[in-house]
């Protein structure tokens, strides 16, 4: 195993950095595409956040690979490679699995123990997959990342530590007022129609808002959702959708408005937001949950208007508490890492023992066919009980040490065992690459469509 990841997150980067470098979907598409014709990666996925960017590939050198792959993440990101460098980190090996695993449990979130990571890991996962960019390595490993995150959850009480970037923000607005007692009666506007999006309709309906008003580029993604939150099944808030060009009027109305958009540019000016609040007497509040920022960062001089966004989430999340379930979680991580890194070793053997035993049932097969013709009077019983004497026998000189191997081959430091059962048994290098290959395919045809 050669796992690499190569990233950036709001523990190495600031938020100016982290927002110029957000990658839109179609730029991560073409990232993937990139790392695979790279010389060192065999494999490649991207977890893509609005407070994260991680690239996670096979590779067969380390060092070519971080070059390699911080190069990528420079060029589809559009930060000059000098100005990017400082603020990327690299995990190989078992530490990008540790990595991985304790992004998934929430432990490396802006807000800790928040479970929206879980989504997003998936939604990885599958962009890997739709590209043909995730291969056995990548599939096993994200998707017992997500295994690992669940058991976080269940297990502990990682979720009393944390809570959703959406409910940290809200609570950042809300100051010192409890979120319901704060959010009753509003009128609120939320611009997107996304995952994070609708989880902000979601909890701003569970909240007490009176009203929603969805505005989205796609006017269906926003009718869907209004619909959703306001059908006897779901919130039961008042709820419509509107198109993008009637936001401005939308904000003149609106108490609280919740933004995330996939957009490159700013979807609410400062000038936007000025003229908004001109006249009225009651406060607007602002939390804008994009990377990179929906709303003009000027907003927040604007009088009467309380402006809440990933900078200053940042800024008030270090100051959270940490509950005293995150040690246990730790433990979970380190207990699942050994186990992930043991399976991975165990199963790099596999193709040798599979290849050994081919090899020795080939010679079965050849010394009954030899015996039979020195021996021609034998009857069908007599070669059969033969047979399976002389397959007993190979069996079980080759039971220990197959079981034994595949014991050590699971302890750090046992890949060479595989190369010490090919030695010593001459092994054909082409025939246990050939079982790879096949148990490669039977991974994809396993992991096809699979999230």
């Amino acid at each position: 195993m050669s796992l690499l990841v190569v990233g950036l997150s709001h523990r190495s980067a600031p938020v100016s950095i982290l927002e110029r470098a957000a990658l839109a979907a179609d730029t991560q598409a073409k990232l993937l595409q990139d790392t695979l014709a790279a010389e060192p990666a065999a494999e490649g996925t991207v977890l893509a956040t609005c407070n994260r960017i991680e690239l996670y590939a096979d590779v067969d050198k380390f060092h070519a690979g971080v070059a390699e792959l911080s190069t990528l993440l420079a060029q589809h990101s559009g930060v000059g490679l000098d100005e990017l460098t400082p603020y990327l980190y690299v995990h190989y090996e078992d530490r990008a699995v540790h990595h991985l695993f304790s992004v998934a449990c929430g432990l490396d979130s802006m807000v800790v123990g928040e479970g929206q990571i879980l989504g997003q890991i998936k939604d990885a996962l599958a962009l890997g997959q739709e590209q043909h960019t995730a291969g056995r390595l990548l599939n096993d490993l994200f998707q017992q990342a997500l295994r690992v995150g669940k058991r976080a959850h269940s297990e502990t009480g990682i979720d009393r530590a944390g809570q959703s970037l959406v409910t940290f923000g809200l609570e950042q607005l809300a100051d010192v007022t409890d979120v319901d007692t704060w959010a009753k009666g509003k009128r609120a506007l939320v611009i997107g129609a996304g995952s994070m999006s609708s989880l902000a309709a979601a909890t701003l309906a569970r909240s007490g808002v009176s009203e929603i008003v969805i505005a989205n580029r796609t006017l269906a993604r926003a009718e869907r959702l209004a619909q959703i939150l306001s059908e006897p099944g779901g919130t039961g808030v008042a709820a419509h959708a509107v198109e993008m060009v009637a936001v401005g009027d939308e904000l003149t109305r609106a108490d609280v408005v919740v933004s995330c958009t996939g957009a490159t540019g700013l979807v609410l000016t400062g000038e936007a937001v000025e003229t908004a609040v001109r006249g009225r007497r009651t406060p607007l509040a602002l939390l804008d949950l994009a990377m990179p920022r929906d709303i003009d960062a000027a907003a927040h001089r604007v009088p009467g208007v309380r402006l809440v966004d990933i900078e200053s989430l940042a800024e008030a999340s270090a100051d959270a508490p940490m509950a005293a379930d995150v040690d246990q979680v730790r433990g979970i991580v380190s207990d699942e890492v050994a186990a992930f890194g043991a399976a991975q070793r165990a199963a790099h053997i596999t193709p040798t023992v599979v290849a050994l035993r081919t090899m020795a049932a080939d010679v079965v097969a050849n010394e009954v066919a030899r015996l039979e013709g020195r021996l021609p009077g034998l009857d069908d019983k007599q070669r059969a009980e033969i047979t399976q004497t002389v397959r007993r026998v190979v069996d079980k000189l080759l039971h220990a040490p197959t079981v034994r191997v595949k014991q050590l081959a699971s302890e750090p430091g046992g890949a060479g065992y595989a190369d010490a059962l090919r030695t010593l048994f001459d092994l054909d290098p082409e025939t246990v690459a050939a079982v790879s290959r096949a148990d490669l395919n039977d991974a994809d045809v396993k992991n096809r469509g699979r999230v």
